[in-house]
């Protein structure tokens, strides 16, 4: 055999590939797009429900009590007491 014709050969199966492969890509965009249609006229969706309003929760205290106060500088100290250690 030839090299050109095996060249022509590879083009042709090449093309006759491509092809087969693009009209089933179109073929699936098509089927999808009617079904999507189908879908949407027959079952149309629902309108969504509004959302409740929620009220905001409380604001925390402006004070804090100074226990806590002394119990959470505590605590920072001894953090860092053990971190140079």
């Amino acid at each position: 055999m030839e090299s050109t014709n095996l060249v022509l050969e590879g083009v042709e199966l090449m093309l006759l590939g491509m092809g087969a492969v693009f009209s089933f890509l179109i073929l699936l965009v098509c089927c999808t797009s009617l079904m999507s249609a189908i879908l949407s006229r027959y079952f149309p969706e629902a309108a969504p429900a509004p959302k409740p309003v929620r009220k905001r929760p409380s604001a925390a205290p402006a004070s804090v009590d100074p226990d806590v106060v002394a119990a959470i500088g505590a605590a920072i100290k001894q953090h860092r007491a053990r971190q140079r250690s």
